[in-house]
């Protein structure tokens, strides 16, 4: 088995998009194994975000259907 070793990402519809460099390398129609490694975040990352949806959360909290109207201004 060859291992090939090469950075992908992950589009907004959720699809693996791979490098043309890395596709040239495999046959059509042949089966392949895939490995994702992904970085797992810091806790310093996982902190921010914690944060970031506390103070999501809390503004959208004080939103009103009523001020919907200013949307349109």
């Amino acid at each position: 088995m060859k291992a090939y070793d090469f950075p992908a990402n992950v589009t907004a519809e959720g699809k693996i998009e791979l490098p043309n460099a890395a596709l040239q390398n495999l046959a059509n129609n042949q089966q392949v194994k895939v490995i994702i490694l992904v970085n797992e975040p810091t806790e310093e990352k996982q902190e921010q975000a914690a944060w970031h949806h506390l103070a999501t959360e809390q503004l959208l909290k004080g939103y009103s259907e009523d001020d919907a109207i200013y949307d349109t201004i």
